[in-house]
């Protein structure tokens, strides 16, 4: 059977993050893709002009038709706008089975809202607990947390209050932090450093929302979460280093990058 994978995020037009990313992240992998929209954005590689957000039924909508269909083997979750559609989301998310890759985005790139700040203790309280895995970069570990994260220590530690929290599992990213770009996954068996060499690189645009799906993607695959985890820090890596260098401001990763 052809391998189905879901993302449920905002819609980013000029195809660098959001559901475009994941999507072409999907097929690049060979995964069936499909999208729910949560926001529908005005944004370049330059600014984010404007952030509209669906009414939060719409949204449920959207994903009842898909599982009602053909149901994903797993799915990604990015910018969900307010606590509403975050109640809706969870509402669904209590009854469905496949893993779900939870990537709290709150703030794009260009430093524009797309979570109302008042809806970080509703992701926190209602959709952490049925999240298999959550990837937040430094920042969102620090707000779900409250840890000053100045290196691994803390990243352990943020991961392991995420963990206490009710998610699974936790992917720590390191990208904002000095030095090499080394993330931290732990779990409740243990933890796994992911090494990356920092590439210098205005053109990062998209790569949370890219190494998200991709870990989605292997799981939807059916690869252990390590092993996912793994993959997906590849070929994010491999996608910076190769970005075609679209744009005018932070231009969109490479898509098209190989997999190892």
């Amino acid at each position: 059977m052809q391998p189905v994978a879901l993302t449920i995020a905002g819609s980013d037009p000029s195809g660098g993050a959001g559901l475009q990313a994941d999507l072409k992240t999907f097929h690049q992998f060979g995964v069936y893709g499909e999208a729910a929209v949560t926001l529908i954005t005005v944004q370049n590689t330059r600014t984010v002009a404007r952030v509209e957000v669906l009414p939060p039924d719409l949204v449920r909508e959207q994903i009842e038709a898909i599982l009602a269909d053909i149901p994903p083997d797993a799915a990604k979750i990015g910018a969900l706008g307010n606590k509403q559609i975050i109640e809706e989301i969870a509402a669904v998310a209590v009854r469905v089975t496949f893993p779900l890759v939870l990537d709290p985005v709150m703030i794009s790139k260009h430093g524009s809202r797309l979570l109302s700040s008042d809806a970080e203790q509703t992701l926190i309280d209602k959709l952490l607990p049925h999240a298999f895995l959550i990837t937040p970069n430094i920042p969102e570990a620090e707000a779900l947390t409250g840890i000053h994260i100045t290196g691994t220590k803390e990243m352990h530690e943020a991961a392991q209050r995420l963990l206490g929290l009710g998610c699974r599992n936790a992917l720590i990213k390191g990208g904002h932090a000095s030095g090499p770009a080394d993330d931290l996954f732990v779990s409740h068996d243990g933890f796994l450093r992911l090494p990356g060499a920092r590439i210098e690189t205005p053109h990062t645009h998209g790569t949370g929302c890219t190494y998200s799906a991709a870990i989605a993607a292997c799981l939807a695959q059916g690869l252990d979460l390590q092993a996912a985890a793994r993959q997906a820090k590849s070929f994010i890596h491999s996608a910076i280093q190769t970005a075609p260098g679209l744009g005018h401001g932070h231009g969109p990763v490479n898509h098209f990058a190989e997999l190892n």
